[in-house]
């Protein structure tokens, strides 16, 4: 019995044979032509799980004749990205060394810029993969260096055949007659949410669970829709569901409904999207609870730094701490309103010259009509604090923070306006 994912026992070798992806690889397409030139670039593979990147890397990597060295953001170091370097030369990579880097957002920065000085010096051919947004979650110097081509979640239609295939494959290997309900084919194809591998996942599931009567194994379509029904919960990242529930995480810890924003998050975690639960989390945080509790900012970004961690499934637990204390924290989005009104007064030219009192310079020219930078240093003076211009004179009076109506900004605010009313 082979133990190896049919997923992997049915990879395609050619790239004709790849499912989906059409908009990259017909012959003519910008990725079809560089890989059959073999004028390759560093690459980065944006998309779905299960789209075909890693099969793609693995065709590159044959017609390339390079040696295929693969690592997963989540688990690799910067030493095992030092070991497959000092392969090159040897005859273990005779032809160069092609990097399948898979989950390439879980690299911290330094890791991903321990990998420049191999892809500038041409030592390795780097192909990241992610299913995040690479403008987001890939160091710029990376990317700069990198051609992205954006894999697409397969339509069920396109993966119908594959999954005729691993019925037909499995009966082989198995010596055994499969006979399969009508409906079963479209029914794994529909529920695995255009991820190709999920749906062979579950043919085997199929296969393995159904027992084998008079030397047949009948595969009926209940079994089917039992062991696709947890492909309910997912979404196409790039589909409006993906917006609705992120909008709903979000706006359920702004109003203060922590039930409904764990609904959410165990959505958000359910269809694999850690970093996008991760990221919402942190601007609620600082954007929604901001002020009113500013100790949260680091709890949060301890909690998230946590699940980044150890992983999914256990990443559920530190960040569903996180969500419950941002949803039942007191809110203020003061902060958040005053740097938005700053910058539209910026954005609307609303600025001058910086005062002649903070600017970086200690020294007057010949034209200086009042020589002297006349700066008050604020902690000479009680209460650590002076009366002077700080902002241009063309918005001298301008006002932008208005603190907010809890405890804290209110003790804040009545702690200046003592000091600042005494000596105003």
């Amino acid at each position: 019995m082979n133990h190896n994912p049919l997923a992997s026992r049915i990879r395609p070798s050619e790239l004709s044979e790849v499912v989906g992806q059409r908009h990259l690889l017909e012959k003519g397409r910008p990725l079809y032509n560089m890989i059959e030139n073999g004028n390759l670039p560093n690459l980065i593979f944006y998309g779905p799980s299960g789209v075909g990147k890693t099969t793609v890397a693995s065709i590159i990597a044959q017609k390339t004749q390079k040696t295929l060295r693969k690592l997963n953001g989540t688990s690799a170091s910067t030493q095992d990205i030092k070991d497959i370097v000092a392969q090159i030369g040897t005859f273990e990579a005779p032809n160069g060394i092609l990097l399948y880097l898979d989950e390439i957002q879980y690299f911290n920065k330094r890791q991903q810029q321990s990998l420049l000085e191999y892809i500038e010096n041409g030592k390795i051919t780097l192909i990241a993969s992610t299913t995040e947004n690479p403008y987001f979650y890939i160091y710029p110097a990376i990317l700069s260096r990198s051609t992205v081509f954006e894999f697409k979640a397969v339509e069920w239609q396109e993966i119908v055949p594959a999954v005729k295939r691993g019925f037909d494959i499995l009966a082989d290997e198995n010596d055994i007659e499969v006979e399969v309900e009508d409906g079963v084919f479209d029914k794994i194809a529909k529920g695995c949410g255009g991820d190709v591998r999920k749906a062979l996942n579950s043919v085997e599931n199929c296969f393995f669970v159904t027992s084998t009567k008079n030397g047949k194994k009948h595969i009926p379509l209940e079994t089917a829709e039992e062991l696709t029904q947890k492909s309910a919960v997912k979404y196409d990242r790039e589909g409006d569901e993906h917006f609705d529930i992120i909008s709903a995480y979000q706006k359920s810890m702004r109003g203060s409904d922590p039930d409904a924003a764990l609904h959410y998050l165990a959505r958000l975690l359910e269809a694999g999207d850690l970093p996008s639960a991760c990221r919402r989390l942190m601007v609620c945080a600082c954007e929604d609870v901001g002020l009113a509790y500013p100790q949260i900012i680091p709890v949060v970004k301890a909690a998230i730094d946590a699940a980044m961690m150890i992983g999914l499934p256990e990443a559920r637990i530190p960040l569903a701490d996180a969500v419950v204390l941002v949803a039942s924290s007191p809110k203020s989005n003061s902060a958040y309103e005053a740097i938005n009104a700053a910058i539209d007064d910026v954005k609307k030219g609303k600025y001058g010259p910086i005062p002649r009192t903070l600017q970086n310079k200690h020294f007057d020219g010949e034209d200086a009509a009042v020589k002297g930078q006349f700066y008050e240093y604020p902690h000479l003076y009680e209460n650590h604090w002076i009366n002077q211009q700080y902002l241009p004179d063309a918005i001298k009076n301008a006002k932008y923070y208005y603190a907010g109506d809890n405890k804290n900004e209110q003790a804040f605010k009545t702690y200046w306006d003592k000091i600042k009313g005494e000596k105003s």
